[in-house]
């Protein structure tokens, strides 16, 4: 029987001469003082092979307020500026506290240039519009956007938290192709399979990037039918069920680049344990069937 494998080569985010890892480093939990310590996170996901990161100016804001894990991450950089050149740098704007969303053009350049300095860096890989603003016009956006990339702030752009629908209307006043696109996925929250997230990501060569990929952690809990599946799965192959589910996520043929959340550097270094996992169709058809509750027809 054939079964399902996983590549750790880099590949080209979107349509784009950016290459990434398979694997992102989300950083919405990255926060506090220490820098050593936030240092050692950094390399850990290094180590494993990351070298996408994922964050955004609102990362941080309950902890250590707008725009903290951008700001660690920059203090980082300024001790080890060497780290800079094995990172490729993602991150968003759009969400500011109490409006609740704000992506016209003014507000979006001022986003930007309040997030590369907090990182300490004069150009960002990646620069994705965080969630819809239904007060923006696409074209305004597209215009905003296009701007950062004609100023050589940003290499490309993407999109998270857009429906299909959300991503046409941005395209359509674009010269240039949206890079990514930032679904929430994974067996408990398998949308993205059924409303054309997936689809338009293939059909558009777009890199989908994954965010909650463990499902806020339930499924490595322990008591959803999902998770048992994934942990008895991963026993088969030597990991544990969290690498099983990021396994899971990049099976799909869109080529899905889970970002793990962890903030302990040993699991961060187990996320390369991931490659060893292989799927048949019908394992894989069995998770998201418990994922969703139900059997496909």
């Amino acid at each position: 029987m054939t079964t399902i494998r996983l590549s750790r080569e880099a590949r080209p985010l979107g349509k784009s001469a950016i290459l990434v890892s398979p694997i992102a480093w989300g950083m919405w939990r990255f926060t506090g003082e220490d820098v050593s310590s936030a240092r050692a996170r950094v390399e850990a996901a290094l180590d494993a092979g990351i070298t996408l990161f994922d964050t955004a100016d609102i990362y941080g804001v309950d902890d250590g307020g707008f725009g903290s894990s951008e700001a660690l991450l920059g203090r980082v950089l300024a001790e080890a500026p060497e780290l800079r050149e094995r990172m490729v740098i993602a991150t968003k704007g759009g969400i500011w506290p109490g409006f609740p969303y704000d992506s016209s053009a003014t507000y979006l350049a001022g986003a930007l240039d309040a997030s590369l300095t907090r990182l300490g860096v004069e150009r960002v890989e990646l620069y994705q519009i965080h969630r819809r603003d239904f007060l923006s016009h696409p074209q305004e956006v597209a215009t905003a956007l296009t701007r950062m990339v004609e100023a050589g702030k940003v290499a490309g752009i993407g999109v998270s938290n857009h429906s299909p629908a959300e991503v046409d209307a941005l395209s359509a006043f674009l010269g240039l192709p949206i890079l990514t696109t930032q679904p929430e996925f994974s067996p408990l929250h398998s949308a993205p399979l059924f409303d054309g997230t997936l689809d338009q990501a293939m059909a558009r060569d777009m890199a989908v990037l994954a965010w909650s990929p463990l499902a806020g952690g339930r499924l490595v809990a322990g008591d959803h039918p999902a998770g048992a599946l994934l942990a008895e799965h991963g026993r088969r192959w030597g990991v544990d069920a969290a690498t099983a589910a990021l396994a899971w996520t990049m099976a799909h043929p869109a080529r899905i680049i889970p970002i793990i959340g962890s903030q302990n550097p040993d699991r961060i270094r187990a996320a390369a344990d991931v490659y060893r996992v292989e799927w048949t169709r019908a394992e894989w058809y069995a998770v998201l069937q418990a994922g969703m509750g139900e059997r496909l027809p």
